[in-house]
């Protein structure tokens, strides 16, 4: 077999004799093309020189495939639809999709804003599946290193954001909880006895103090922790049984507090300048992958509707 160079061919020559193969005429390739006959003669012309071939040939009743021409056909048809469905937009199906979708989050964080995204999943697309990841590790290179399709959070990547895309979820401020039996749930939280006070921290990695604790600080305070987890959902329990104090965004902490014996209340002036926003946030990578904008759009739907 000769050794051919592709970039010596142009290879456009081929969609013209898919056409001449499959028709077997050039005016009539010509019509389908686009393309004078004229044209279509000299790019079959130029075919019969790369293939070193008549491809068709003259009979008493029209053109007719040669053998090579017959052998060719049946690989063109496979390789130009091959390459068509290559560079075709790839399309979703919900209703067929065997997809797995991966998130990562802490679980109240997850609790508040995934539930609706599965019942739309168990309706409109029963054959993907929902993966939920919320071990200690950086969220954003979860998403860097392809691990998960999206994560939801009330953090910020500390590095350039140029490769994430980001999906507003809801905004809250902060608030602090504690059981309903501390003394200080019957009076108000000023900045003199919430620094007196212990406290509890959920932090994601583990790592580091908390952002009440750098806003501290900045004025010149410190307050004790007596407590780090790694999660919202037990922290209802540590406050209900303990002294601790949590400062929890709002959204999050009403859903923790309820039905249980629990006061929330503002946290101190001094603290209180900060809104939380969750967000989704997902790699570039994913975009414009047809799935993942299903689900997007998904969760932009049910939060338009709560």
């Amino acid at each position: 077999m000769r050794e051919v160079n592709l970039r010596s061919i142009d290879l456009n020559l081929l969609v013209v004799l898919q056409q001449l193969l499959e028709t077997r005429h050039v005016t009539r390739a010509a019509e389908l093309l686009h393309m004078s006959q004229p044209a279509v003669s000299r790019a079959l012309q130029r075919l019969r020189d790369t293939f070193d071939d008549k491809l068709l040939v003259r009979t008493t009743q029209g053109y007719d495939l040669s053998a090579r021409g017959q052998e060719l056909l049946p690989h063109l048809q496979e390789i130009l639809g091959g390459i068509s469905q290559l560079i075709a937009e790839p399309t979703f199906d919900p209703a067929t999709a065997e997809d797995v979708v991966r998130f990562y989050g802490l679980d109240l964080e997850v609790a508040c804003f995934l539930p609706q995204l599965m019942s739309v999943i168990r309706k409109e697309a029963p054959r993907m599946r929902l993966e939920i990841r919320s071990e200690p590790r950086d969220q954003f290179e979860m998403l860097e290193q392809g691990d998960v399709h999206f994560t939801i959070t009330g953090m910020t990547p500390k590095t350039t954001e140029d490769q994430y895309r980001r999906l507003l979820l809801a905004q809250t401020n902060t608030v602090c909880l504690m059981s309903a039996n501390n003394p200080l749930s019957k009076e108000k939280l000023t900045l003199d006895n919430y620094v007196a006070a212990s406290h509890g921290l959920v932090s994601i990695t583990g790592l580091g103090p908390g952002i009440v604790d750098h806003r501290l600080a900045e004025l010149g305070r410190k307050r004790h922790l007596a407590l780090r987890l790694p999660n919202f959902m037990t922290a209802a329990e540590y406050c209900e049984t303990t002294d601790l104090l949590f400062v929890l965004p709002e959204i999050v902490a009403r859903k923790v507090a309820r039905n249980r014996n629990i006061t929330i209340k503002p946290v101190p002036d001094e603290l209180s300048s900060r809104t939380v926003s969750f967000s989704l946030y997902w790699h570039e990578r994913y975009h414009r992958d047809p799935m993942c904008v299903w689900v997007r759009q998904k969760i932009m739907e049910s939060i338009q509707t709560n």
